[in-house]
């Protein structure tokens, strides 16, 4: 798992998780405006089987129109991001990939090419969720797939936090 966040102290949480939880992470504090120029060398770097993007984000105070990028704080940097994830890992085989925060554009994230995003309901997500999300897939086994279906059960708000069209497992078994 690599896993950019634009907050120092969340990112120091989810590291903590991630080991808690005994998942292979790796976690670094980007502000969310830089991680579209970061996010393919550590691709390169890491070779993770999992992206997670994440940070703040929310709509303006002016803001009215859900569908207007321009409304938002930090969505247009989560898709950059994605974007350029996608030139390294093409698809969800080869890259699962979690973008957004709290009051993101959803619709937006996921056509740039995410396999989960926040949030459909443009509410406040736990920094959790995404974890949550992360964890799912790298501990379900590749044969099955995950969906989001399955993921709200575990989070907090439920549809209106975490969507999105899922990725299959990337839990491998090794027989002898």
């Amino acid at each position: 798992i690599l896993h950019l966040d634009g907050d120092r102290r969340y990112s120091e949480k989810s590291a903590r998780y991630y080991r808690r939880m005994g998942l292979d992470a790796v976690v670094r504090n980007i502000a969310e405006r830089q991680q579209p120029y970061f996010v393919r060398n550590l691709l390169q770097k890491y070779r993770p089987d999992i992206l997670i993007v994440t940070g703040h984000d929310s709509m303006l105070k002016n803001g009215v129109d859900y569908h207007d990028l321009n409304n938002y704080r930090n969505s247009k940097h989560f898709i950059q991001t994605v974007q350029e994830a996608r030139k390294w890992g093409k698809n969800s085989e080869e890259l699962v990939i979690f973008a957004g925060a709290c009051q993101s554009y959803f619709e937006a994230i996921m056509l740039a090419g995410a396999d989960f995003a926040s949030s459909p309901g443009r509410i406040l997500i736990d920094f959790i969720d995404p974890l949550i999300v992360a964890e799912k897939v790298a501990t379900t086994d590749q044969h099955q797939y995950v969906t989001a279906f399955e993921i709200m059960e575990e989070i907090k708000e439920g549809m209106d936090g975490i969507g999105g069209t899922g990725a299959r497992g990337r839990k491998k078994k090794i027989s002898m």
